[in-house]
């Protein structure tokens, strides 16, 4: 049998990350309990800051707010990064202002903007005044929270047209230490204006006399500040970009967009989509507190009782069919069940594609004729496999007519279904509604509604044992 660490081993990176984080928590605990600062630093020197700020969040925030305290202002500024928001927060509530604005002058200015805006505003103002560039910190603050002006870095490399590949390549030098990674060099016109972008290779393989102007890729890809992060996030994955360009409205540049900004982005929005579509509101972490995790998943449960509550309405409707023929009440969940399956299957294909850019708002009529035809060959197959099973096992002399009702209701409630999840989602983005909004709970409850009414009409219409 091999030993445990090879085991480890052989499973890969992240799950000896895993069993190594357990442990430093039990290590860590025991060690901050007993004020090793010396041993609590030596444990985390060799770590990244991100398994860091990992470890700590799985401490006790007071035993937490030891280790920040021991740790430099350097490394302390970097784990505060990694940091989920709302330990973040709680991590710096006794903290004083002068503090907090010594970890944010290390920080890069897109990731001083987020915790910034996360302090009580009182706090904030108080920080701000102590920083060492207060203005462009307050000048990102002006930018809303899901643009790329409020994702994007001012760190950048930028050039003149007008300067050599020497001039440029010593200017990426001196900025080396400030702006991290650098991927490309930003080319200006003599008043602050995007010209183009030169790549590092590019630049590096150039001749030292050479015109950045002989050279530039003067087309380049750039957003404006006001640009939505996910259109953000669908620019730089089309065109395969690691670093985007932002200037306001008159052309100047004022920052950069990194691949490790856009990738958490990308995290962000699709924990947001998939547990709307669980129906729990976006943004809600492991760390949160109990309050506002029951404050996020109430309004939805709520809501899927009140829907509960008007298909209990619709049954009690017709409680006489249901008297009169017992059997009905066994093909409701049935009925109910495969109309909020239906509907998320095609609620969900219909999110991931306007989240990805593939599906557009003006394609709701292309949507609407492919649902259409989808739902017809599924319910179809399944209305016959139902019929079959109905014939078969009730056996009664009312079997086909009873087949026949369930059979009609499980197409109609399939079509319904599939056309409302796939073309809602389509209609809200068009409106300018979160389609995620669409799914999970929303859908489930409108066709189980749906269903059962088609259900009881269609039954009252052609089944009467």
């Amino acid at each position: 049998m091999a030993p445990e660490n090879e085991i480890a081993s052989d499973q890969g990176p992240a799950t000896k990350r895993f069993e190594v984080g357990s442990e430093l928590v039990d290590n860590l605990t025991v060690l901050v309990d007993g004020d090793q600062q010396l041993m609590v630093l030596n444990l985390l020197a060799d770590l990244h800051p991100a398994d860091n700020a990992a470890v700590i969040e799985h401490l006790p925030v007071d035993r937490a707010r030891k280790i920040i305290r021991w740790l430099s202002p350097e490394d302390t500024a970097e784990v505060l990064a990694e940091l989920d928001e709302e330990f973040r927060v709680n991590l710096l509530e006794d903290a004083h202002a002068d503090e907090i604005a010594t970890f944010i002058d290390e920080m890069d200015s897109d990731d001083a903007v987020d915790l910034l805006s996360e302090l009580p505003e009182h706090v904030a103002e108080k920080v701000i005044t102590s920083l060492e560039a207060p203005h462009e910190i307050k000048q990102l603050l002006t930018y809303e929270d899901d643009t790329a002006g409020g994702i994007m870095g001012t760190e950048f490399v930028a050039v003149p047209s007008s300067w050599t590949v020497a001039h440029a390549t010593e200017e990426v030098r001196r900025k080396a230490d400030v702006v991290e990674p650098i991927y490309s060099v930003f080319v200006t016109d003599d008043t602050g204006k995007l010209i183009g972008g030169i790549s590092l290779k590019k630049l590096l393989l150039s001749q030292e006399r050479v015109k950045i102007a002989e050279i530039v890729d003067s087309e380049p890809y750039s957003v404006t500040t006001d640009v939505d992060q996910e259109e953000v996030v669908r620019i730089m994955e089309r065109y395969n970009l690691v670093s985007l360009p932002v200037i306001d409205r008159t052309g100047l540049l004022v920052g950069r967009i990194t691949i490790d900004d856009v990738v958490d982005v990308m995290r962000e929005e699709a924990e947001e989509d998939i547990q709307r579509m669980s129906g729990v509101s976006g943004g809600e972490e492991y760390t949160d507190s109990v309050l506002r995790v029951t404050r996020g998943r109430f309004p939805w449960l709520l809501m899927g009782m009140l829907g509960a509550g008007l298909a209990a309405t619709v049954i009690g409707f017709f409680q006489q069919e249901v008297a009169r023929a017992a059997i009905l009440a066994s093909f409701i969940p049935i009925v109910m069940a495969t109309a909020g399956n239906a509907g998320i299957q095609s609620s969900a294909i219909a999110v991931q594609g306007i989240a990805s850019g593939s599906i557009w708002a003006t394609d709701l009529r292309k949507r609407f004729a492919k649902d259409l035809l989808v739902s017809v060959i599924n319910g179809g197959v399944l209305a016959l496999i139902l019929g079959i099973g109905v014939v078969t096992i009730v056996g009664s002399p009312h079997a086909m007519r009873l087949a026949l009702t369930a059979s009609l209701t499980l197409v109609t409630v399939i079509v319904l279904a599939t056309t409302i999840g796939g073309v809602v989602p389509l209609i809200l983005h068009r409106i300018g509604i979160d389609p995620a909004m669409a799914t999970g709970p929303f859908i489930t409850t409108m066709n189980d509604i749906i269903g059962l009414l088609v259900f009881f009409l269609l039954s009252t219409l052609i089944y009467k044992p």
